[in-house]
């Protein structure tokens, strides 16, 4: 499976962008969907999961409330709608792919199996 991200963008305090995940090389409609992210000097970090059906999502607290994440599997695309942005949500985001089981909430990074390149996201205060 190969990801790429894209959407990325500058964004002021308080605005929204939508980042999108495409894949090629296989369908998604087997694989559990995540997105993560690396701030300068941090670790990378988990932001959302999704199940293959749609029906298990999970957020990290920082995000919930904020960003949701969606798929269309037909079109082999996730999606990640972010509201509401902060400066603390500037990062790289990534998405990643795991078939393994997912049942919803947290979803390590150690469980994904591809990665996708990621994109900047930016958000000005």
């Amino acid at each position: 499976v190969q990801l790429q991200a894209s959407g990325g963008g500058l964004v002021q305090a308080g605005g929204s962008l939508s980042v999108s995940c495409a894949a090629s090389g296989r369908n998604l409609n087997t694989y559990a969907m995540g997105w993560f992210r690396q701030a300068p000097g941090k670790e990378r970090e988990f932001v959302a999961a999704i199940g293959w059906s749609a029906t298990s999502t999970g957020y990290a607290d920082s995000v919930k409330g904020r960003f949701t994440i969606s798929r269309d599997n037909a079109k082999n695309q996730v999606y990640l709608q972010m509201n509401t942005l902060k400066p603390e949500d500037t990062a790289v985001y990534y998405c990643a792919a795991s078939q393994r089981y997912y049942s919803g909430g947290y979803y390590s990074l150690r469980a994904m199996e591809y990665w996708g390149k990621g994109t900047l996201v930016t958000v000005s205060s």
